[in-house]
């Protein structure tokens, strides 16, 4: 199942904005089509460099990027956890996301109705904190009942279950998210607070004020932040992959800023990157860091990894040194890799495995 990142905020912060142009993103050397999965999810495209270089070794007829799954999710407004406005569905399709991108307001617009008086992206950030919290509690509460008529059985991991689910309550109880704590995880326990997020400022430039204290807090709580103004992406995004490059290229941009939204949710996920090159195509692959080779040869086919031998690994840089992987091979810079091999960033990868 493809991983996923939800977009939420508040209403009219610009969450449907940033995700309509997100969807439309194009890299001109890879002119990878957006994928519509249902018409509030996307497939977008992984931006890397490193494949169109490789590209240039292995000469395929196909090149396919990596991708990554957002979600548009339902604005929130205060009582969602107790069902107000769309809460009960926000708060389900929060369950199903792997990350979050918390959307914040940080500029003035007239014709753009704040849900809450004023602009205040302190207060947005933290009503949302604080809903993910109450909602937090409830499914604690409910497990606590569960575990305590466990500890009958006598089973030490009730009695362990138990203490955890108390630190999760008096963290919460005292206004702190789960994803700012060092708490273990309890693995079939979705709790939305200990969800990893980063964070995208709406900003417009006769507001930054109201971006440079937001940003500060943001990093005091040890989350990235990447800012956006998401009228300026929408119209970019509009453009074909020429018309970008000079529009860039006159607002002193190397590439759209959405491009480090979706390079940020991979740092936010702790993902990395490797390549494959099997017949007329070449492509890249995102996965868990640590993932073994076995597990990985999976992501492209299960008889992959039912079927695994081993894996041949040539760093991307040497292959394209190289310039071709007989190459790569007669110098002794493949490394034959078996069942035990953690995937590093960057490898090319050859599985070899039973039918």
């Amino acid at each position: 199942m493809a991983l996923q990142i939800g977009i939420i905020g508040l209403p009219n912060v610009g969450k449907s904005t940033i995700f309509n142009a997100l969807t439309k993103l194009d890299v001109p050397a890879l002119n990878y089509p957006f994928c519509t999965i249902e018409p509030n999810h996307g497939s977008v495209l992984i931006p890397d460099d490193r494949l169109a270089q490789i590209a240039q070794v292995s000469k395929p007829k196909i090149l396919t990027g990596a991708t990554i799954e957002f979600v548009d999710i339902a604005g929130l407004v205060k009582g969602a956890s107790k069902g107000e406005g769309l809460g009960n569905q926000f708060l389900a399709h929060i369950r199903e996301m792997d990350a979050l991108v918390h959307v914040i307001r940080c500029f003035e617009a007239d014709d753009v109705a704040s849900q809450e008086a004023g602009i205040n992206p302190l207060r947005d950030m933290e009503i949302i904190d604080l809903e993910l919290i109450l909602a937090d509690l409830q499914t604690i509460a409910g497990r606590m009942e569960r575990t305590t008529r466990m500890l009958k059985t006598g089973e030490a991991r009730y009695k362990e279950e138990l203490e955890l689910l108390a630190q999760y309550q008096t963290t919460l109880e005292q206004g702190t998210p789960l994803r700012r704590t060092d708490l273990p995880k309890i693995l079939d326990l979705p709790l939305l607070s200990a969800k990893p997020v980063l964070y995208l400022a709406n900003v417009n430039e006769g507001h930054m004020d109201l971006y440079q204290g937001f940003l500060e807090a943001a990093q005091a709580e040890g989350s990235e932040v990447v800012a956006v103004a998401a009228d300026f992406e929408m119209e970019l995004s509009r453009l074909d992959p020429e018309d970008q490059q000079l529009f860039l290229a006159e607002a002193e941009m190397d590439k759209p800023a959405l491009h480090r939204l979706v390079e940020a949710s991979v740092r936010l996920l702790d993902l990395i990157t490797f390549f494959t090159i099997k017949g007329d195509e070449t492509r890249s692959w995102i996965i868990s860091r640590g993932m073994l080779a076995p597990q990985a040869a999976g992501k492209i086919h299960s008889d992959m990894e039912r079927g695994f031998i081993r894996a041949e690994a040539i760093n991307w840089e040497m292959l394209v040194s190289e310039g071709s992987t007989s190459a790569c091979r007669d110098k002794g810079l493949v490394r034959v890799e078996g069942k035990d091999y953690q995937i590093q960033e960057g490898d090319v990868i050859f599985f070899r495995f039973n039918v």
